[in-house]
């Protein structure tokens, strides 16, 4: 009988501590995803990326781009050749675009891949949040659903509804899978962003493979090859005055 009562109260206890971790708040995930990974998450990270465009005639541009970033807040990506001086660079809520080495254009930019897939493990809980609102992400929905064969965690729209502003985490590793929001002038086209094949890498996760839609069709591919973690990258990389200058890999 004692017996019985002790494996009762242990079941108890089981399934309260469940019920009490269970997330169903977009806070409450934003606080998992930095208990997970806060301290393991890498800080810097290169890859080699090989970018697919596809035209609305089924034509593919293929390129081959040089990354680098630098969490949280700081992507850069030279075009090959990287002699040239042409690429991009996101850093302070700027985004910069080089050509022959100079600034042609630069404005005002919170990448919401970056905030989603890295910086999340790398900012503060408040200013995560701040900056999901500021993209848009109705952060008061939330709900659980299933994608690719895994339970997942939505935050932004409601069952049923693929165009409303949302993102999509996966439940058991707590890493960004997937994000869909309006997209043309009137809004009234469908962007979507996926991150899959997941592998580990320096105490966190990379996709090696991102997926970009527009009205379910694929326009861009992205594939990662020679990742390395938490690479020792000189602050000047990251420096719009010197992307002419310094680079990571030439």
């Amino acid at each position: 009988m004692r017996k019985s009562i002790l494996i009762f109260c242990l079941v108890f206890l089981f399934a309260a501590e469940a019920l009490a971790a269970k997330i169903t708040t977009t806070d409450q995930l934003v606080a998992a995803m930095q208990k997970k990974y806060s301290k393991s998450w890498y800080k810097t990270a290169t890859f080699v990326q090989k970018t697919t465009n596809i035209d609305k005639d089924g034509n593919k541009k293929v390129e081959t781009w040089y990354e680098a970033m630098s969490l949280p807040g700081s992507l850069r990506i030279d075009f090959t050749p990287t002699k040239d001086g042409n690429g991009i660079l996101f850093t302070n809520g700027q985004i910069y675009s080089f050509k022959n080495g100079k600034v042609d254009a630069n404005r005002a930019f919170v990448h919401p891949l970056m905030v989603l897939g890295f910086d999340i493990y790398r900012l503060p809980q408040s200013e995560v949040i701040e900056n999901l609102k500021g993209l848009k992400f109705d952060l008061s929905i939330f709900r659980e659903d299933t994608w690719q064969g895994r339970p997942v965690y939505v935050v932004g729209a409601k069952q049923g509804d693929l165009h409303s502003p949302q993102f999509w985490i996966d439940q058991k590793n707590l890493y960004f899978v997937r994000m869909i929001r309006p997209a043309g002038k009137d809004g009234a086209q469908t962007q979507e962003s996926q991150f899959n094949k997941y592998v580990k890498l320096g105490g966190g996760w990379m996709s090696p493979e991102v997926i970009f839609m527009v009205d379910g069709k694929v326009v861009t591919t992205e594939e990662y090859s020679d990742l390395r973690a938490n690479v020792s990258l000189p602050d000047k990389l990251f420096d719009p005055q010197s992307f002419a200058t310094v680079h990571w890999k030439e």
